[in-house]
Order: C-alpha cells, then sequence, then structure tokens
C-alpha cells in the first residue's frame, strides 16, 4: 500500500514538473515572439522632425506603394522631357533629368529631334513648351502604362495646344538620388502627338 502511494506520488511530481516544464516553454516562445514583433513594428515607425516638434510616421515598403510611385516616376519623366525652354542649358538640365528615368527609347526619341532642328527651332522661334497631365492609365500587373496629356506651346503670336498619348513598361531598378522611385520605362513611344487647338495671343 505505501509503494502504490509512493508511485502515485512520483507519477503526480512527474507530471507537475512537466506541466511546469512546458508551461516555460510556452512563456519563453510567446515572450519571444511578442518581442520580436514589438521590435519590427518599432523598426516600421521612424519620426521625422518639423523644426523641433518630432512627428511619428510609419514606414511602407515599394510593394505597398507601387501604384502611386509608377503614377509619379511616369508623370516626372514626361515633365521633364516636354517643358521646354529657349534656353539651351535648361533643355539640356531637364533632358539628362529624363534619360534617367528611361531606357533607350526615351534617348532615341531626344535624338531624333534633334536631328531633325527641333530644339533650335525652340530657341530661334522663343517657344515655351508646357505639359498637362490627364491621366495616367496603369496595369499593375503587367507594369504598363499610358500616359494621357496636353502640351501647350506658347509663340510669340500663337498658343497652340496639342493632346498626346503615350505608352511603355515600368521595370524595378535600385533607388538612386537621379531615379527615386526605384523604376525605369521602358519600350516607351508616343501613340498620339495632334493639334486640338490654336489661338492668337491677344495684343496689348
Amino acid at each position: 500500500m505505501l509503494i502504490k502511494n509512493l508511485e502515485n506520488k512520483i507519477k503526480l511530481v512527474m507530471i507537475i514538473a512537466i506541466s511546469v516544464i512546458v508551461g516555460c516553454v510556452v512563456i519563453c516562445i510567446g515572450s519571444m515572439v511578442t518581442a520580436t514583433n514589438m521590435v519590427i513594428d518599432s523598426q516600421k515607425k521612424i519620426y521625422v522632425l518639423d523644426g523641433t516638434v518630432p512627428i511619428l510616421v510609419s514606414r511602407t515598403t515599394m510593394d505597398e506603394t507601387i501604384d502611386v510611385e509608377a503614377r509619379s516616376h511616369v508623370e516626372m519623366f514626361h515633365h521633364y522631357f516636354f517643358t521646354l525652354a529657349p534656353d539651351d542649358k535648361y533643355i539640356k538640365y531637364t533632358m539628362e533629368k529624363a534619360m534617367y528615368l528611361v531606357d533607350e527609347t526615351g534617348l532615341a526619341q531626344y535624338n531624333t529631334l534633334k536631328e531633325k532642328g527641333f530644339y533650335s527651332n525652340i530657341m530661334g522661334t522663343s517657344a515655351v513648351f508646357s505639359i498637362f497631365c490627364d491621366s495616367i492609365k496603369l496595369d499593375m500587373e503587367k507594369l504598363e502604362f499610358t500616359y494621357y496629356g496636353r502640351q501647350r506651346i506658347e509663340r510669340r503670336t500663337t498658343i497652340l495646344t496639342r493632346e498626346l498619348v503615350t505608352a511603355g513598361q515600368l521595370k524595378r531598378v535600385p533607388r538612386t538620388d537621379n531615379n527615386p522611385h526605384g523604376l525605369l520605362i521602358v519600350n516607351w513611344r508616343t501613340l498620339l502627338n495632334k493639334d486640338i487647338e490654336q489661338r492668337t495671343k491677344s495684343n496689348y
């Protein structure tokens, strides 16, 4: 009888000991998982100083903002490529900026326009070119885009408005100071570029 009581007590002690060990392991694993998640969450949050006031902001991955960055990249390229002034240094500056955002298809269009005397004509006629984006259609699965915009060409006596539609694909590349979105426009082409309105400037 005494032996059976000892055996039962030993079994009970073993069960309690195993339960305590399992409980400790579960608590340790839970603590490690919780601590890891807290560290990851804290790394996603950064503080930005607005003067002397710290503002809490959250970090995001490129996958979370790819559609916004793609639209911004496409619009930025078209702004640099199609905003022109009768200043050879300004044209060179904007074209250099644009070429960081596009592959050789953009350079080919630039060289074609240059050979035709397009940029020389801008300086000869003191024309000012501005671009206005109407919309950008994006296919995020294929990383393809279609850009719809209007170009305003102001000369000494007339103002011409042209409709502009271009298309291309986007390719992910490393981010740099000259390419902050980490995207590159490839296979860029002009689908439509036609006059839609021309009016004479009023002379006062």
